[in-house]
């Protein structure tokens, strides 16, 4: 199997540390792939005609797309039920949080475009801030969560993870920590997880 991602991207991150808790990485090989909005990348829109990454390409050809499905994919493939409960209310609430998370980096990735692509004169500020603040009430949100204190690790989990590491990455000055202290707490506790520490972004 190959993994088209980028180290900057969560979306990638919350595969690749999916990959490594199920034992599955050794399988998959990364394969690094630049897109940003503006400019064409004919080959890669021939893989995935939206240009997003992750894309999981089976050996077979055929591919998977949606970080989140290609994640169900290998929790099925390493047994089901990992990260992913197989049924019941806490597989409910494991979707549910997830999708919110998923919204958050969405609207995240939504800021930092607007703010690296448009002309600062055109750029749309309250558009921009009613962006950063669903991102910033979805912090609020998990600050009180019971995501932070499950026992056994879940996609929800790994992906908070990648949306706390994504805001050191993009906007170091945010001051998430401060404003989120049981978030934070959390963070550095993950970070004691080799699938979180070596997956963390580059220095940008």
């Amino acid at each position: 199997m190959k993994l088209t991602y980028s180290p900057a991207s969560p979306f990638a991150r919350k595969v690749r540390i999916t990959a490594i808790e199920l034992g599955l990485i050794d399988k998959i090989d990364l394969t690094p792939v630049t897109v940003a909005p503006g400019t064409p990348n004919d080959e890669y829109s021939k893989i995935h005609p939206l240009k997003k990454l992750p894309v999981l390409i089976l050996d077979d050809g055929d591919v998977i797309v949606d970080s989140y499905v290609i994640v169900e994919y290998l929790d099925e493939l390493a047994g089901g039920g990992k990260l992913i409960p197989a049924a019941g209310p806490l597989r409910w609430n494991v979707k549910r949080d997830h999708s919110l998370l998923q919204g958050m980096l969405d609207s995240m990735l939504l800021c930092r475009y607007e703010n690296i692509t448009r002309p600062e004169a055109l750029r749309w500020k309250a558009w921009s801030d009613d962006h950063w603040n669903r991102a910033w009430l979805g912090m609020a949100r998990f600050e009180q969560s019971d995501v932070l204190s499950r026992s056994e690790l879940d996609i929800a989990q790994i992906t908070l993870v990648c949306v706390l590491g994504y805001a050191d990455f993009r906007f170091a000055d945010c001051g998430w920590r401060k404003a989120y202290p049981k978030l934070d707490a959390f963070h550095q506790r993950m970070l004691e997880r080799p699938s979180i520490k070596i997956s963390v972004p580059p220095p940008a």
